[in-house]
């Protein structure tokens, strides 16, 4: 399997408690080009803890697929590194080094990382050494406090990243800061190694000019994809063939209700529970009813019973596209 760069690719981000198997094989369905697993721990790994190996698992659809483990001890790295080795199916090890929580920057994970240059670099060095997946990734941020994004970019590519995704905020920016694309564009101009721009991209429109400013050679959308999984098919029919596409609310009923089986599928019984917070998103792009059937679904318990409410609330069309 081989990334094709000669294109815009377009990746799904890896998002804590959305980015699961059963949304990565929807979203798959719309185009996207590459999918990462959530985020995972590269000491749970290396116990071989069960639900941490779970959050391994691919749908047969996702190829190529990335794993993206958070860590900076090389031991614990190497061990990580050494289990996924023993899964088919895997074509990338991607190191986090953006995560703003505190649980994880507080262990020199994720975006603390970007505090010490030295131990990210190690960091990466190891996966590209003990991997046995044809590429290593890194998604980082601009800086931790302060910008320094040329420098981490640098880093990245000397420790052996084939290609990095950034998003351009800072730690101390977490999601609401303005996302520097400028920064980005900057990245994109001082390495040789593939660049895909990550931040607020939630429009083909937004798309397109994220990718014409920057240069970059991909995007990588996380929480636009929310609620709105289609918005990969959108993005390229935008992006690679000038045409604007719309949503039919009958797309939108099909794809909920594959979601919602999905998850049943693999969770069991409380894979409806877990799909809650799904729906909330599902019904925000202009249903009328939207508020009540968010408190509806909130107490509803039962498979079947639920299934039934989610097909005749997305049987209506959209109001307010």
């Amino acid at each position: 399997m081989t990334l094709n760069f000669e294109q815009p690719l377009f990746a799904l981000a890896p998002l804590a408690g959305f980015t699961d198997l059963p949304f990565r094989s929807v979203v798959k369905k719309f185009g996207v080009d590459l999918t990462v697993s959530e985020m995972i721990s590269s000491n749970a790994l290396s116990f071989q803890n069960q639900k941490t190996l779970k959050m391994l698992e691919k749908s047969p659809l996702e190829t190529p697929y990335s794993v993206q483990i958070a860590g900076s001890n090389p031991t614990t790295i190497q061990k990580a590194v050494e289990i996924i080795n023993n899964r088919d199916g895997v074509d990338i090890i991607d190191l986090n080094c953006g995560c703003p929580a505190p649980k994880v920057v507080n262990n020199l994970q994720g975006s603390s990382l970007l505090t010490d240059l030295v131990a990210m670099g190690k960091a990466i060095e190891t996966i590209k050494k003990y991997s046995n997946k044809r590429y290593t990734s890194v998604k980082i941020r601009l800086g931790f406090n302060e910008k320094n994004h040329i420098e981490i970019a640098k880093v990245c590519q000397e420790s052996g990243a084939d290609f990095i995704a950034v998003h351009g905020r800072t730690r101390s920016g977490r999601y609401k800061a303005p996302v520097d694309y400028n920064a980005i564009k900057e990245i994109k101009e001082s390495i040789y190694i593939p660049v895909i721009a990550n931040g607020d991209i939630t429009t083909p429109q937004k798309a397109k000019w994220v990718l014409d400013y920057t240069k970059a050679d991909g995007i990588m959308v996380g929480r636009g994809a929310v609620g709105k999984p289609w918005i990969f098919q959108l993005m390229k029919n935008h992006i690679l063939e000038g045409k604007d596409s719309e949503v039919t609310p009958q797309l939108v009923q099909e794809v909920v209700l594959e979601h919602f089986e999905q998850m049943v599928e693999y969770y069991g019984e409380y894979g409806a529970i877990l799909f809650r917070k799904h729906l909330h998103t599902y019904s925000k792009i202009g249903y009328q009813g939207a508020s009540e059937f968010r408190n509806l679904v909130n107490r509803v318990t039962d498979t079947n019973e639920l299934r039934d409410i989610i097909r005749e609330f997305f049987s209506q069309g959209i109001q307010n596209k």
